[in-house]
Formats: C-alpha cells, sequence, structure tokens
C-alpha cells in the first residue's frame, strides 16, 4: 500500500524539519519526503493546514487488563490512543495479575496487535510488585519490556532497589520510578499545604517525593543505572533532576500535563477529579514544571492516562482512587499550554511526545527518518474545541479538563502506514 501525504507542515524534531513537504509511505515505511513528490498509483491524503509529525510515544500508560476490564480494557485504551495520535505506548504493570512474568507481556501484546498501536508493557521490577523479590529482568527483556517499574508501589527497601539498578544496567534497560516515600503519603488525597488545610484533610507533603528523587539520583550515580523519574510534580524535585543531570548522572524524568496546567487549588473546583497521585501541587510548582520543560531538565511529557469507573470516582475525596484520563486530550493540552503560549516551539513540543521519549526507551520510532516505520498523527494545530467527556473512547471518562477550550485537533493518526483513526 502506497500513500501520498501532500501539502502538509512536516514538523520531525529528530531530522529539524519543519516546512511544508509531501510524504510518501510505501509498505508500512516512510518511504521519501520532498516536495511536490509523484502520486504514481498512490493513494492521496490532502494535509493542507495540517502538520504531519511522527506519532506520539506516550511512556507512562494504564491499560488496566488483565484484571481491572471494567476500568479499560487493551482495545479501549488503544482506541483512545489512536483518537489522540498515539502510536506506541508504555502500559504500566499494575494489573492483576501484574506485569511480572513473559506470560503476560505475551498477553496484553496479543490483545493490542489489531488494534495497530504498538503497545510495549513495562516489567514489574518485583514479583507482584510487592518490594520483595526482584522479577527476572532477563526473561522480561526478552519478552519485549522496554523499562521496568513498580510504579505505583515505589520500592522502599534501598537494597532491594540498588540490586534492582545493578541487574537493569547490565541489562541496559532504564528503571521507571514513582517517587513518592509510602509512609509519608499514605493513601492521603491532596498535596499537603493550604488546601488539604482548608479541606481538613491529611496532605502528600512534596518532599516525600522530592526525598526519593534525590534518593534515585545517587543510587544511580553509585550503580550507573539509568533512572528515570514518572511524572515529576515539585520544583524543587525539577532542581533536583537539573543538578544530577550536571553532573553526568544517568536520570531522567516526566511530567503531565495536569502539572504544568492545574494547582492543587483545582481539587476544590472538581473534587475526585482532580485526585492524583502525585498531587496537584503549588503554583511555584507549576511554574517550576514549566521552567524544567523549556530548559530541557524535563525529557518527557506523558499521560500516565489512569482510567478509573464512575462509581469508584462518585466516593468521597478521602476513598476515591487517584488518577484521570489523558491520551484524548495530551496533544491538545500540550500545544494549548505550551506551543500556543509561546513557552516552547512546535518541534520542542513535539520532541517531548515523541521523538525524546522513543530515545530515552531505546526505540525505533519518534521520526519520519525515510526507512523507519511510517507512524504518524496528522493534526490541526489552530481548531478551537471544546473537551466533552461524553465522547471519549476510553472508558473513562475520569478527567478535571471536561469542558475546557484548547486549540490543537488530531485528524488521523497512522501507523505502520494505516489510517488507525480519522476524525470523524
Amino acid at each position: 500500500m502506497r500513500l501520498l501525504i501532500r501539502g502538509g507542515r512536516v514538523a520531525d524534531p529528530a531530522q529539524g524539519i519543519d516546512e511544508c513537504l509531501d510524504i510518501l509511505l510505501e509498505n508500512g515505511k516512510i518511504a521519501r519526503l520532498g516536495r511536490n513528490l509523484p502520486a504514481e498509483d498512490a493513494r492521496v491524503l490532502d494535509a493542507d493546514g495540517l502538520v504531519a509529525a511522527p506519532g506520539l510515544v506516550d511512556m507512562h500508560v494504564h491499560l488496566r487488563e488483565p484484571g481491572f476490564e471494567a476500568k479499560e480494557t487493551v482495545a479501549t485504551g488503544c482506541a483512545a490512543a489512536a483518537r489522540g495520535g498515539v502510536t506506541t505506548l508504555v502500559a504500566m504493570p499494575n494489573t492483576r495479575p501484574a506485569t511480572d512474568c513473559p506470560g503476560i507481556v505475551k498477553l496484553v501484546r496479543a490483545k493490542a496487535a489489531p488494534t495497530g498501536v504498538n503497545v510495549l508493557p513495562a516489567g514489574a521490577v518485583t514479583l507482584g510488585q510487592k518490594g520483595e523479590v526482584l522479577t527476572d529482568f532477563a526473561a522480561l527483556k526478552a519478552a519485549g519490556v522496554p523499562a521496568l517499574t513498580d510504579d505505583g508501589v515505589p520500592i522502599q527497601n534501598m537494597a532491594l532497589l540498588r540490586q534492582a539498578m545493578q541487574e537493569a544496567k547490565r541489562l541496559n534497560l532504564p528503571l521507571l520510578d514513582h517517587c513518592e516515600d509510602r509512609d509519608m503519603v499514605q493513601n492521603y488525597a491532596v498535596n499537603e499545604g493550604a488546601v488539604s488545610q482548608k479541606l481538613g484533610l491529611p496532605g502528600r507533603p512534596a518532599v516525600a517525593e522530592e526525598l526519593q528523587i534525590m534518593r534515585d539520583v545517587m543510587l544511580a550515580e553509585d550503580t550507573g543505572a539509568h533512572v528515570h523519574i514518572c511524572h515529576i510534580s515539585t520544583a524543587k524535585g525539577v532542581n533536583i533532576v537539573r543538578q544530577a543531570k550536571a553532573r553526568g548522572i544517568r536520570v531522567t524524568c516526566e511530567t503531565c500535563p495536569q502539572y504544568f496546567t492545574f494547582t492543587e487549588e483545582e481539587v476544590l473546583r472538581q473534587g475526585t477529579m482532580a485526585r492524583v497521585n502525585p498531587p496537584l501541587r503549588t503554583q511555584a510548582d507549576v511554574e517550576g514544571i514549566r521552567a524544567g520543560l523549556v530548559d530541557g531538565t524535563i525529557d518527557a511529557i506523558v499521560t500516565d492516562h489512569a482510567p478509573h469507573t464512575a462509581e469508584e470516582k462518585s466516593k468521597p475525596l478521602p476513598d476515591a482512587p487517584s488518577g484521570m484520563v489523558g491520551l484524548e486530550t495530551s496533544l491538545a493540552l500540550a500545544l494549548t499550554g505550551l506551543y500556543h503560549t509561546g513557552l516552547l516551539s512546535l518541534n520542542r513540543m513535539l520532541a517531548l511526545m515523541s521523538a525524546s521519549p522513543a530515545a530515552l526507551l531505546g526505540l525505533d520510532k519518534g521520526t519520519l527518518v525515510p526507512g523507519r516505520d511510517a507512524d504518524l498523527v496528522l493534526f490541526d494545530p489552530n481548531q478551537e474545541w471544546v473537551i466533552d467527556k461524553e465522547q471519549f473512547v476510553s472508558k473513562g471518562r475520569n478527567t478535571p479538563f471536561h469542558g475546557r477550550t484548547v486549540r490543537g485537533k488530531v485528524k488521523y493518526t497512522i501507523s505502520r502506514g494505516n489510517i488507525i483513526y480519522q476524525e470523524g
């Protein structure tokens, strides 16, 4: 199959391209980029007024299957990914059973195959994510995991974590860490500060995140392992990573749209819809996240897509689960909050959502170099629309962005040369 994408603004940060070009796709690969390419026997897709960019790479997604299909399935999660321009995603291992053996990795990949979205399950660091016994890292790598993480149940045993880093370094696998001291945060619902005081609730202190970032930085320096800090949310945390990078330590980090958009005050307006771990922080932290995106300290923008049922999210704030969905809105939120405000150039923003996460995971994705997989997103960067959770294809409706006007609309998502999403 041949597909010619004609007349779009091609933005490929990996190649430093930002200009109007045609793109020829052939047999699932990028064949050529150029001006006035001949159509020959290709199907022609008119991209006038659209940006054509590498498909997004979201390295932090909860697909929930197996075990929690009422929240999301691999199929519905992948449909949401396609609608948001995501062609490659890393699925977190907190399923039931956990992704702690090759069998579960193969199960998830098999369920994802028909969707066209490239799903790479992350392997659990410990059996059952219990923080007690390491999984077989070599077997998980052979099964295709791109990274290791216990995600929402961060490892507290430092001797075990150091051992995990040593083994991960030997196998050249990054270790993705959710940084919060579990004793400090318990199951508290909000940031410790003005809002927690106003609500009369115990809070999750910023220092609980920052201490574990510092711990991981020191262990990364000690072991030489590549440690990646998940969903960083505090200005001090960003500064710890900034200083570590300056010393040459192998540490990277990611953040999510909620952390460069909202403050803790959103919990007063939206209750459980704004409950997430780590929690929404202060305005100073929002500014610190934005600064980290601007100066390159933060390496990736991810969603931490975490669907829950309406029944779960209708519980009182202290009892409801943390998390929000994001696959269908992340590109629009990044365009609205970072590109249209002038904080980031288009290519810099796209790099954080494609080329950079692909590179730090060692994936052959995130670029339109000829010969690579034809994974693309075509979007109108200027179209205004209102986020409507009732239109989501994800099972999850738990978003604090419902009703928000944004700029930037996905029109087509293409995976390996096949159109897997077309608006309307």
